[in-house]
């Protein structure tokens, strides 16, 4: 069934990989080992696709972005190693702005979602069926999109969190909560995510008393970092939480009031 397959003699491809019938690999396309990829999978230049990958049929790698700024600069969008793509996803290149689009090992990006031009997807995050997520979003690991979420452009979603299906993504979703609701709203923190990702009841402790000064004492954002770092405790998730919040350029999502 070769016959029905177009690779380019200008692809590198990896050892033991898989193409069923129907999907065309253009130029300047780099494919790791150990890869299966289905029918009728496009996969367009600037592609760098790493080891272990599974890509379902109809998906579409590295297509232009849907960006009018965009003016046929050479950019990438580069996958890891271990990430399941399945049916119908798109994932488009980078623009000018940052030069790649990339999506983490061991991400699991489920049927008819869209990652736009540069965005970051760090590693282990799982992004549900249909989701949109816009140019220059960032999602750091372990992060867990529901379905049919829309995530705003220039967003940034925090490591470990949890964003409800059917949401709207409009603000930046500071790490280790969960959210849900309409407008975007803190509804506690993800403590079934923590606990599986083997944090000790003392962390998830921690993390759960700043989020309670963060969204449930009534504190504006600048009064609760100010108590927040007057505290004595030192521990990472302090760190990356205040680090979070003071680098958020679009602001992050409300509490519960």
């Amino acid at each position: 069934m070769k016959e029905f397959t177009k690779i380019s003699k200008d692809a590198i491809i990896g050892k033991n990989l898989h193409i069923d019938p129907f999907s065309v690999i253009h130029e300047n396309v780099i494919i790791g080992d150990n890869c299966w990829i289905g029918s009728n999978v496009t996969i367009y230049p600037g592609a760098r696709i790493g080891s272990n990958c599974q890509i379902f049929p109809g998906a579409v790698i590295s297509a232009i972005p849907q960006d009018l700024k965009f003016n046929g600069e050479d950019t990438t969008a580069i996958i890891g190693d271990n990430v399941i793509i399945r049916e119908c996803v798109t994932i488009n290149r980078g623009t000018s702005y940052c030069n790649k689009t990339m999506v983490g090992d061991n991400t699991f990006l489920m049927a008819y979602s869209h990652v736009a031009h540069d965005c970051i997807i760090k590693n282990n995050v799982i992004i549900a069926n249909g989701v949109a997520i816009a140019g220059h979003v960032e999602i750091d690991e372990y992060a867990i999109i529901g379905g049919l979420s829309a995530i705003q452009q220039f967003t940034k979603i925090g490591k470990f969190s949890m964003i409800s299906g059917g949401s709207l993504v409009r603000k930046d979703v500071p790490p280790y909560i969960k959210v849900a609701k309409e407008p975007l709203r803190f509804i506690g923190i993800n403590k079934i995510g923590l606990e599986r990702n083997n944090f000790k009841k003392n962390e998830i402790d921690n993390i759960s008393s700043i989020f309670r000064i963060i969204f449930q004492e009534g504190n504006n954002i600048s009064k609760a970092i100010e108590i927040i770092e007057k505290s004595d405790k030192k521990d990472n998730e302090k760190a990356e939480i205040l680090k979070f919040i003071k680098n958020s350029k679009i602001g992050i999502v409300k509490g519960f009031y």
